[in-house]
């Protein structure tokens, strides 16, 4: 019986000790379990949400206007250069009035502090904004910016809220400046002239990004903006008077947004009312330009 037992294996006597299962042979003995997926590295949210992206947005653009107002480039052509340039017109056009034109008898200093107002807004979009871009892009800060989950969206948007609160800083800066110099009135509509400010920081804020998209360097960017600034400056009605001006060089003016700037913030400025026509050839050119730069902006 026991010669059987221990023959057979069936008996307690021939029950082997327990031991560690070898990984080899448990995989032999049967098929593998499915594998379980290992745990996912926590990535931040892009948004986290509407609050989350409001969140990032205001932080992103508080940061963004202590680093522009550093830039000497912003300090210059935001508010140094247009101020000497609008003291300077007040020494020379200070008591005098329109000749000729749509704007006969008007004041020229109640032309050229609103008209400088868009020359600010301008300056931003044109040589603050792209120089900027291209050289986080050269820094290889948009590639990080991307890396770490910040969208498009909000990098956008942070930028043009800058170029809002630096425009308007400008712009009181030259209001007040007109105001207690030159006696310029106050203006008829405040609500058409900020609404005509925001569309135009919407459409110099278009154009700067695009410009940013097209230059290879910052310096190519600096180069085209400060091009494109001095002739809107010259030929656009806040240099010499649009009377004044040759027909083909008024008509070129025509083709540039800072006339249309201008024009939408020189009418609701005098009492002459919205000009609806102005500002929807402005926030055409915006939306355009938004569209031009959101298809070629590159992240590096």
């Amino acid at each position: 019986m026991s010669d059987s037992a221990s023959t057979t294996g069936t008996g307690p006597a021939t029950a082997a000790p327990a031991t560690t299962p070898d990984p080899a042979q448990a995989r032999a003995a049967g098929p593998a379990a499915p594998p379980q997926p290992e745990p996912a590295v926590p990535v931040r949210p892009r948004h986290g949400g509407a609050v989350g992206f409001v969140r990032v947005l205001g932080r992103m653009t508080w940061i963004e206007i202590k680093l522009l107002v550093r830039e000497p480039v912003t300090l210059v052509f935001s508010f140094a250069f247009p101020i000497l340039v609008l003291v300077l017109l007040g020494g020379i056009f200070g008591g005098e009035h329109m000749r000729h034109g749509d704007y006969i008898g008007l004041k020229m200093m109640d032309w050229y502090v609103p008209s400088y107002i868009g020359l600010v807004i301008a300056s931003i979009g044109t040589v603050s904004l792209p120089v900027h871009l291209s050289t986080y892009r050269e820094r290889g800060v948009l590639r990080r910016f991307r890396a770490s989950g910040v969208s498009e969206w909000a990098l956008l948007g942070s930028q043009m809220l800058v170029g809002v609160c630096i425009s308007l800083v400008g712009g009181l800066i030259i209001t007040v400046l007109g105001l207690t110099a030159y006696g310029v009135r106050q203006p008829a509509s405040v609500a058409g002239v900020m609404l005509a400010f925001l569309v135009a920081v919407f459409a110099f804020s278009a154009l700067g990004v695009l410009i940013a998209s097209l230059a290879p360097t910052a310096r190519a960017a600096q180069g085209v903006g400060l091009l494109i600034w001095f002739i809107m400056m010259f030929i656009s009605g806040t240099s010499a008077p649009l009377d004044l001006l040759p027909d083909w060089m008024l008509a070129l003016g025509k083709a540039l947004p800072l006339y249309h700037v201008v024009i939408s913030l020189v009418d609701p400025w005098n009492g002459f009312g919205t000009n609806l026509l102005q500002l929807v050839i402005v926030g055409g050119i915006g939306t355009a330009t938004a569209l031009m730069a959101a298809g070629l902006f590159k992240w590096e």
